[in-house]
């Protein structure tokens, strides 16, 4: 993953984790990286933005994953 990407992942991955955090505690506030606090109208709103920044990092992380192809040479 170019280091552009993976910086990216890292910033949306934590943003996304304070929204889910400050949504499961039941606060409609949460505050990004810079410091900006951003207060949800509501419980769905959050859930929305959940949604988006999961199918922004969907990509990202589909890039991510290696797989292997073995066999026993027969």
């Amino acid at each position: 993953m170019p280091m552009n990407q993976q910086a990216l992942h890292s910033k949306l991955a934590e943003w996304r984790d304070r929204l889910k955090e400050a949504r499961y505690s039941g606060t409609r506030r949460a505050r990004d990286s810079t410091g900006e606090e951003i207060e949800y109208k509501s419980d769905s709103e959050m859930a929305k933005a959940i949604a988006a920044i999961d199918a922004e990092l969907a990509p990202i992380q589909r890039h991510a994953t290696v797989r292997f192809q073995t066999s026993k040479g027969l």
